[in-house]
């Protein structure tokens, strides 16, 4: 089964009407190049900053980026993953922060959200320090979506960097895993295209990250670069800094053909190892 996928590397700025303006414009544009799936950035329609995760938190039921998302996917008949937004949660009267990713289906229906699992807390010396976890609150389940397509696990940016995540996923029949992420200039260079095409050797699937394009006048510079992986481990597609929307095909049928002549998952020994969820 083929299916066409628009990567909407936009650029993200410090208004969230026009980025909602940009994410539909982009989506728009891609279902008129045939596309069946649309995927947006990690905090498409914020900055990426700690203080501005605090500012554009929505609750899901009240968030005005994806009632306009899950307008677009009804009227134009495209799947959408709403890369992410800070979404906020009051829950006994305790306010929570997730970066938030929403699957929706053609109907503008909610087939799954994924919060990010593992909160982006790194201390590069010299180059780069940022704690996710200073509003963040991680999530704690994995991400599975059925799709008329196929199984689909989602992940969010520093999720991509743990093996167990895309592994439990693959093996409960993820064929596709997407990562919608915003390393920087910093990690960006040095593991973006690695990681995408570690875990899609790794389980035998495709592997996609959209990320924000760059913004040189942001507090925090996204590397762009979204990218998509097949199953043999090679890039199929790969953007640079700037915004564009690129529309790809996957056959899902290389899956099957490259798991039969290197049958990596069959020859896993199971009676030496497992991986558990808890």
């Amino acid at each position: 089964m083929k299916i066409k996928i628009a990567l909407c590397q936009m650029n993200v700025v410090d208004d969230k009407k026009s980025n909602n303006q940009k994410a539909i414009e982009m989506i728009k544009e891609g279902k008129k190049q045939g596309a069946d799936l649309a995927i947006l950035p990690e905090m498409f329609n914020c900055p990426y900053e700690n203080e501005k995760f605090i500012e554009y938190g929505e609750t899901l039921e009240n968030s005005s980026s994806l009632k306009e998302i899950a307008k677009l996917a009804k009227e134009n008949k495209i799947h959408i993953l709403a890369g992410s937004i800070p979404e906020l949660e009051i829950k006994d009267n305790t306010r929570n922060l997730y970066n938030t990713s929403v699957f929706f289906d053609d109907n503008g229906n909610i087939l799954g959200k994924h919060r990010k699992m593992h909160l982006f807390d790194i201390d590069v010396k010299d180059k780069i320090y940022f704690k996710e976890s200073d509003t963040l609150k991680a999530g704690d389940n994995f991400t599975l979506i059925d799709t008329k397509f196929c199984k689909i696990g989602i992940g969010i940016c520093y999720d991509l960097r743990f093996v167990e995540l895309s592994r439990i996923l693959a093996l409960k029949g993820a064929e596709l895993l997407i990562f919608p992420g915003a390393f920087n200039l910093t990690t960006g260079p040095a593991h973006w295209s690695t990681l995408f095409k570690s875990r899609a050797l790794d389980n035998q699937v495709f592997s996609i990250g959209v990320a924000p394009a760059l913004n040189k006048t942001a507090n925090y510079n996204s590397y762009g670069h979204s990218i998509a992986v097949n199953p043999w481990g090679e890039i199929i597609y790969q953007a640079e800094y700037s915004e564009e929307l690129k529309v790809i095909e996957i056959d899902l049928d290389e899956i099957a053909k490259i798991r039969e002549e290197i049958p990596v998952m069959k020859n896993r020994r199971t009676d030496l190892y497992k991986i558990e969820e808890k």
